[in-house]
């Protein structure tokens, strides 16, 4: 048997008050309608042949998903007639920040565990969707002849990283201080992408960013690539928010993620496999 869900604080009310004025608009719907018809939302097939409700799904994405989820959702979405599927895409930490404040959403997906343990009582189980690596992103045809991860130790060289809390930032500290290289950043973003786009303006000689990020700005940056040895794996947890009005639809998306047809998305666009 299923454990009852609860609601929180700051939906009960708001439950509450769509609940009695739902009633209110349906039932004459309920009073013509058969006394033994279907009950709950219009029902969109699976690919295995089940069905899930249709609902308009919202989903907080880290920003390293953006355009690979955009595809993804679509082909769900097509999957799907009746479903919709909204992405808002920012760094990890300001998602987190939106669960804690309580904003209104389905789906949660970051770019490390640690982001998403961070809100642990407030999702279900988590499920590794993906994998992912950090490059060294140069400007076009690689100027200043960046190879490794020490030259990045130049204080002649501007280099950009994502800001300590970043999901990026965290791995690229990593990967930097395994290497005992010193950089003095200047500047910090709030986003991997922000970092991509340090670079790809010219802001910036260099920056670390994921694989999946140069790949998008093929012709505008270069990727040096660093060695797995002296690499960091970014892991993307996906989990269903327990304040979600559509429980059952985005457990359905979440599990989709995982699936062949997901899957191919995301090795499509670099992604490696979880």
């Amino acid at each position: 048997m299923s454990r009852p869900r609860t609601c929180t604080r700051r939906t009960c009310t708001r439950r509450a008050v769509t609940a009695v004025l739902t009633a209110a608009l349906l039932a004459p719907v309920a009073a013509c309608a058969g006394g033994d018809g279907e009950k709950g939302a219009t029902r969109a097939p699976r690919g295995d042949g089940s069905a899930v409700p249709e609902a308009d799904l919202t989903v907080l994405a880290a920003a390293s998903l953006t355009d690979v989820f955009r595809t993804a959702g679509a082909a769900y979405e097509k999957s799907r007639p009746g479903t919709r599927v909204t992405f808002s895409f920012a760094g990890s930490q300001e998602l987190i920040a939106q669960v804690r404040q309580g904003a209104p959403a389905d789906v949660l997906v970051t770019a490390d565990t640690k982001s998403m343990e961070g809100v642990q009582a407030e999702v279900e189980a988590p499920t590794v969707i993906a994998k992912n690596r950090l490059v060294i992103a140069t400007a076009e045809g690689n100027p200043k002849n960046i190879a490794t991860l020490k030259d990045l130790g130049d204080p002649k060289l501007k280099v950009v990283l994502a800001a300590p809390e970043v999901p990026a930032g965290k791995y690229s500290r990593k990967i930097l201080d395994a290497g005992k290289v010193t950089v003095n950043p200047v500047s910090q973003e709030p986003s991997v992408r922000a970092v991509l786009s340090k670079v790809e303006l010219g802001e910036a000689d260099a920056g670390l960013v994921y694989r999946t990020d140069a790949d998008t700005a093929a012709g505008k940056v270069d990727a040096v690539t660093i060695p797995d040895a002296r690499n960091a794996v970014a892991e993307y947890p996906a989990a269903v928010l327990k304040d979600s009005e559509n429980a059952e639809a985005a457990t359905a998306f979440v599990a989709w993620l995982s699936g062949p047809e997901a899957q191919r998305i995301l090795r499509g666009a670099g992604f490696q496999q979880p």
